[in-house]
Parts: structure tokens; C-alpha cells; sequence
């Protein structure tokens, strides 16, 4: 069976599963627009109000198809800056999609597939997995992001050695340094961000999306900046009807029921 990106909902949840077990779901084109596509649609959706990428069977994802790299040394180096190209455009696509996106992480998460974790906003891991930024094993550089979210995560020498040595690291020293939000028990990585997804779910989502927005810009704005955005989603909070849900379901000492 080829490498493909399965789509299914739970509740309000869309589910992305990274399917190729055969390469421990090694990424590449065809996944990487699916991503997209299902992004896309999600986005516009109002039944869906969050995502959980996930890997099929016991791994995440072992980043690029490295018969793939090996290949494209005897092409035009065009054909691999077209892949990369792709790759990132569906990074950029989880960054700035506006409801919370969960990587719900198994067994190996390397590469790309690290990348591709760490480009969520929140990560569940189990007690085994072990993540990597590997590229430097193999004699290449990072990709999708990695260099970008490590040093916005860590103190510049813990970047370094991530991405300097390639070693593997445990999903609870990523917890250590707050990184990785939960770990839990060797194959409860979804269910658990299943969970999590469904107490974003009950929130409003006109908040969610606030959120995550302000957490994106934060890291470019000056704090005169971040407060005037704070300061108008916090109005156009205040007047969306879901605020009034929320105030009078506290009031009565009530659970919200968001729209």
C-alpha cells in the first residue's frame, strides 16, 4: 500500500493518520498536499474544532523516505527544493491554522516527523517513543521548521544539541523541558489527545482561535504590539455571543455550551 494521509472525525475532532507502517510512515508529496487539502476544508468547517495528527500502527513518523533523498542526488537540485517546498507549505498550514492541532505521538518521531510534532500546538506522547532530530546523522541539515521551533522551545545550547549531535531523546526529558505536554502509557498517545481535544472542543471556538493566534505572534511582536492585539481580541471576545454564554453559565454556576 503507498504512503497516505487518512482523514476520519470523531465528534468535533478531525483524526490525520500519517499511513505508511511499512517505512514507520515516512512523509513525502502526496501526504504533504493531503495535509493541505484536509487543513483546508477543516478550516471552514464549524463541526470541526480541533485535530489530532497521528501515525498508523506503532510509530509517529520516521520523517523523509530516505531511498527518496538518496534518488534525488542524481536530479536537478530543483527537484528536491520543490519537495521541501511542498513539505513546508503544509508545515506553514498547521502553524497558521486557526483552531488547536494535537500530535498524538507513538513509537518514533524523527526528522521531519519530529518536525512535524513539534509544528503542533500541543503534543501527547507515549513513554516510549523516542524523538530525533536525525538530519545531521545522514549528513544533512534541518527542514520544516525544526531549526526554527527548537530555539523559539529551548536555551540556544539545548537547540544545539538536538540538532548538532542527533541524538535520540525520551519523551519525558522533552517533557522536562516543556516541550512535550503529556506522556502517558505506551499506546494511550491518541486516545489521550482524543481527550484533550474534546476539553478544547467544549471551549469557545472563537477563543481557541484567539489563542492560538496571539501565541503565534507573540514571538515577532514588540509588548506594546502584543498588548494592542490582546486588546482587540479581547473586545471582539467580549461581544461575541459565545461570551455571553460563558458569563451567565458562570453566573448560574452552570456548564457552558459553546456554539
Amino acid at each position: 500500500m503507498s504512503a497516505q494521509l487518512k482523514s476520519t472525525n470523531q465528534g468535533q475532532t478531525l483524526i490525520l493518520t500519517l499511513s505508511d507502517p511499512t517505512l514507520r510512515n515516512a512523509m513525502g508529496p502526496a501526504m504533504y498536499a493531503a495535509g493541505i487539502e484536509a487543513l483546508n476544508v477543516a478550516e471552514t468547517n464549524p463541526d470541526i474544532r480541533s485535530v489530532v495528527i497521528t501515525g498508523e500502527g506503532t510509530h509517529f513518523c520516521a520523517g523523509s523516505d530516505v531511498q527518496r533523498l538518496k534518488a534525488h542526488r542524481d536530479q536537478p537540485a530543483e527537484t528536491q527544493a520543490q519537495v521541501i517546498e511542498s513539505l513546508h507549505n503544509w508545515m506553514e498550514a498547521i502553524r497558521t491554522f486557526p483552531k488547536p492541532i494535537i500530535a498524538a505521538v507513538e513509537g518514533a518521531a524523527v526528522g521531519s516527523g519530529f518536525s512535524l510534532a513539534l509544528m503542533c500546538d500541543l503534543i501527547v506522547a507515549a513513554d516510549n517513543s523516542v524523538f530525533a532530530m536525525a538530519y545531521s546523522n545522514l549528513g544533512l541539515s534541518p527542514d520544516a521548521g525544526a531549526s526554527w521551533n527548537l530555539t523559539q522551545a529551548l536555551p540556544r545550547q539545548l537547540a544545539s544539541e538536538l540538532l548538532l549531535l542527533g541524538n535520540r531523546v525520551s519523551a519525558q526529558r522533552l517533557h522536562e523541558l516543556g516541550i512535550v505536554n503529556r506522556v502517558v502509557d505506551s499506546g494511550h498517545a491518541l486516545p489521550q489527545a482524543l481527550a484533550m481535544a474534546e476539553r478544547i472542543n467544549a471551549r469557545a471556538p472563537n477563543v481557541m482561535n484567539s489563542v492560538k493566534e496571539l501565541i503565534n505572534e507573540a514571538s515577532v511582536h514588540s509588548l506594546t504590539e502584543q498588548l494592542a492585539q490582546e486588546r482587540n481580541q479581547f473586545v471582539k471576545n467580549l461581544h461575541h455571543p459565545n461570551a455571553g454564554i460563558g458569563i451567565q453559565a458562570f453566573l448560574n454556576k452552570e456548564t457552558p455550551n459553546y456554539k
